[in-house]
């Protein structure tokens, strides 16, 4: 039953038009319009590259221009992306990391002062990728200001919402994420915010012709799929998968028997948490980075004597080393800083509390 191939309607129109009512509900969730379209991958690795190829393909960036091709990204772009364009054969070009605020945050104004620099100078510039969650942080850019920028300036916006798309579920997070309707393709991944298991992504594109184009095909060996069904209906044609099975069974299960309450109810404590952890470690002597615009807090302690890195390595291990709570590490403006990524749904203030505790008695051992 699990095991179906889902990637031809005509050989599963069952598995097709889940995956297609499915993408549906998240292109209205970010506000697509009924042109949009979209397709089920792996994770948000594919899902950029699917979306980067559409963009190249629809901007029609000819492989003369791939040298003096242009890229916005913020610093803190997944480097996913920085993957996308090699295999799209675009590693050529130039990849430009625009100026973040203080909250990390990718600034308009550096984007377009950056954008009519390239262009007065002979380049190409043709896409900004902006972040609705960063990995790094969880910042969020200004979405809205940077359309504008890429509108005036006929450039493909992609935003990259893997981890913080669905995040637009939430009423109070709405306005935080406004502008994702207005880009030209976005990822968004429901191993993260929705919780789900592993190996469910989606792109969208808000006008799902540059999907079809860039993607479909068609052999004689096809001919009776393609006489019995509209092609455009199949996800093999919206994406690079030929083989591809049935991702669309792990989210729509989970949507019908739950409905979406717990998953609102989920995201909105993961938030809280983060929010609270930030405040309550600060309470231990730690610096802290930008306030959380969604579930993820970067911090580090600095102790009085010796080398903060060091320091800061040395509670990573002690932390690691007790097994009970699992976080990783960044760096920062050439800082080591330990991360803090709220979005298991097993993870409640209990255990926020108890790894507060770790820290407490970490730094009080390193000290000694």
């Amino acid at each position: 039953m699990s095991n179906r191939y889902a990637g031809v309607r005509f050989a599963s129109p069952g598995a097709a038009e889940m995956e297609r009512v499915l993408l549906a509900w998240m292109a209205e969730l970010v506000g697509y319009p009924a042109t949009a379209s979209g397709h089920l991958a792996s994770g948000g690795s594919i899902a950029n590259l699917t979306a980067i190829v559409a963009a190249r393909d629809a901007t029609r960036l000819s492989p003369r221009d791939f040298d003096r091709a242009v890229v916005y990204t913020s610093d803190d772009a997944h480097h996913s992306i920085d993957k996308a364009l090699h295999v799209a054969g675009l590693s050529s070009g130039r990849l430009v990391r625009v100026e973040h605020d203080d909250r990390r945050r990718m600034r308009p104004d550096a984007l377009e002062a950056a954008v009519e620099r390239d262009r007065a100078s002979g380049l190409c510039p043709w896409l900004v990728v902006a972040a609705a969650g960063t990995t790094n942080v969880g910042a969020v850019d200004p979405l809205q200001e940077i359309a504008e920028v890429c509108e005036r300036h006929e450039l493909w916006l992609h935003v990259d919402a893997a981890y913080g798309g669905f995040f637009a579920l939430l009423d109070e997070c709405r306005p935080l994420l406004a502008g994702m309707e207005r880009a030209d393709s976005l990822v968004l991944d429901p191993h993260k915010g929705l919780f789900l298991p592993y190996g469910t992504g989606a792109v969208l594109v808000r006008e799902g012709d540059a999907l079809r184009r860039a993607f479909s095909s068609s052999a004689a060996y096809m001919q009776d799929a393609r006489a019995g069904s509209d092609a455009s209906d199949s996800p093999a044609d919206l994406s690079p998968e030929l083989t591809k099975h049935w991702r669309g069974l792990r989210l729509w299960l989970p949507l019908m028997l739950f409905g979406l309450a717990p998953f609102r109810s989920c995201l909105r404590e993961k938030r809280l948490l983060a929010r609270y952890f930030h405040e309550q470690v600060q309470g231990l002597g730690f610096e802290v980075g930008p306030e959380p615009d969604l579930s993820v807090v970067t911090y580090r302690f600095v102790p009085k004597r010796g080398d903060a890195d060091a320091f800061n390595r040395a509670l990573l291990d002690h932390v690691l080393s007790d097994g009970r709570v699992f976080v990783s590490s960044t760096t920062l403006d050439g800082r080591f800083m330990l991360r803090l990524a709220v979005l298991n749904f097993r993870t409640h203030l209990d255990v926020i509390d108890e790894f507060l505790d770790i820290l407490r008695r970490g730094v009080a051992q390193l000290q000694d």
